[in-house]
């Protein structure tokens, strides 16, 4: 192979790569993943409103996949800013987690109106994470460093070679004649977008945002809800040597059985906290429902569990109580020891004790 670190890799091959890759361990590796995913998704079903999962499993794989971009905030901050107003007084770090999981519900909402994702897709993608316009790189200099400041990456430059690369990753992705396992697939198109790193900036975020995207597109679960950057950040370094590998080596059958392994451990990781609100739940309903049946309802308990901080509007959009009553309704389930409150401003915020500790920890 005639790469060198330094130079811009415009050699980088197109997909499918030319050797085998579903071996028997790669398909023994997709057989078991599969299944871990379809155990997530049957949770996910048992959930009877998705904004529970969307707005706080989501939000966790946004935390996790910006804090591998160094970018850090705390659950406090984010769950808080769920129920902002005002994005103008959050801290940046939270506008840029925030952002990321703006991003992943536009593209949801985008493969959910199509069908499939395109380039341009991408483009949407990477500009709602880093709220400015971006476009396909067109400038040369890009280079990938390592903490010592040697180039340890160059992506191909020249933005009509970036186009033809990423038309093949678009036809790789969405060509369903390729004869290859949804999730082999998803491991190859994850090294290769990176390996193209079409933009300036945010292409990371967008590379993780794309994997979880295309397992909703492969069918593989509805709802785009999958902790998976939790396993980049805990295996960090083994992620970058063996994309690294890929690039120097060929080594794809490392890359696959490392990609599908994750997907299987983050499937039942989640899977299991989906089993945990849903425990939850119920056990709330019983409670408030023999405690306090003159204010039980379906739709109150939901409004609990929407988001880990409640406020007295929401049940008052929901119509369930005016503000007064709403407000008699919260401090009586607190009183049950369902939730904690806290005063910011002028305003009372209710904490579902139980899941702020089941998604912090």
């Amino acid at each position: 192979m005639n790469y060198k670190a330094e130079i811009p890799y415009n050699e980088l091959p197109i997909l499918p790569p030319e050797q085998e890759l579903e071996t028997k361990e790669v398909l023994k590796a997709t057989i078991s993943a599969s299944r871990a995913l379809a155990k997530l998704n049957g949770s996910i079903k048992s959930i009877p409103n998705p904004d529970i999962l969307l707005n706080s499993i989501t939000l966790q794989e946004a935390k996790s996949s910006s804090e591998i971009e160094n970018i850090f905030t705390t659950n406090d901050e984010l769950f808080s800013a769920l129920i902002s107003e005002s994005e103008s007084k959050l801290h940046q770090n939270t506008k840029e987690v925030m952002h990321y999981k703006e991003a992943l519900w536009h593209g949801f909402n985008k493969l959910t109106e199509k069908g499939f994702l395109a380039t341009n897709d991408f483009i949407e993608i990477v500009e709602i994470v880093k709220k400015i316009s971006i476009g396909i790189r067109k400038t040369t200099g890009t280079k990938i460093s390592n903490s010592l400041g040697e180039t340890i990456y160059t992506p191909p430059e020249g933005e009509n070679i970036i186009r033809e690369k990423l038309a093949n990753l678009e036809n790789f992705i969405n060509n369903a004649s390729i004869p290859l396992d949804p999730l082999v697939k998803l491991a190859i198109q994850h090294y290769q977008f990176e390996a193209i790193h079409p933009f300036y900036d945010g292409n990371g975020r967008t590379g993780r945002i794309l994997n979880i995207l295309l397992l909703v597109q492969y069918e593989l679960i509805d709802l785009p809800i999958l902790y998976l950057s939790k396993y980049v950040i805990e295996n960090k370094n083994e992620y970058y040597k063996k994309l690294k590998a890929v690039t120097e080596t060929d080594a794809w059958t490392d890359w696959i059985l490392f990609t599908i392994k994750g997907i299987e451990e983050m499937s039942l990781h989640t899977h299991h906290k989906i089993e945990k609100i849903v425990e939850f739940i119920e056990s709330d309903s019983r409670l408030i429902k023999e405690k306090l049946p003159k204010i039980y309802s379906k739709d109150l308990i939901e409004i609990l569990y929407s988001q880990p901080y409640c406020k007295i509007k929401f049940l008052e959009e929901a119509n369930i109580a005016k503000k007064e009553t709403a407000s008699k309704y919260l401090k009586e389930i607190q009183s049950l020891d369902i939730l904690d409150s806290f005063k910011s401003g002028k305003e009372v915020f209710f904490v579902n004790k139980k899941l702020v500790n089941l998604l912090k920890n």
